[in-house]
């Protein structure tokens, strides 16, 4: 088996946001397999986190542990397209820091 051009992309953003940022990446041509484009896989739960006081927090505020309602979203990407990816997260995510993995792929 050889390295694949493509990677695995895991990352985690509020339900409310998720429609808006998986079509966003869809849009731009990432999660394309085959003949199939906008290819996502995305699974509720819940995300845990306490701000700094230098954060600046999408949901709730510094100092408080905070439970918010997320979806992960999972996909593939061309490594060709990672700058794009950046872009449409930088774009359409609404947290300063984005919970994201990028694992390798290997051509099967």
């Amino acid at each position: 088996m050889k390295e694949s051009t493509n990677v695995k992309v895991w990352l985690t953003c509020p339900t409310e946001d998720a429609k808006q940022l998986r079509l966003a990446i869809g849009d731009a041509g990432i999660g394309t397999i085959g003949n199939y484009t906008h290819c996502c896989f995305v699974v509720e739960g819940k995300g845990f986190a306490k701000p700094n006081e230098d954060a600046n927090p999408h949901i709730g505020k510094a100092g408080t542990i905070e439970e918010i309602e997320e979806v992960s979203l999972e996909f593939v990407c061309a490594r060709s397209q990672l700058e794009t990816l950046r872009s449409v997260i930088a774009e359409h995510h609404p947290y300063d820091e984005v919970a994201m993995d990028i694992f390798p792929l290997l051509e099967f």
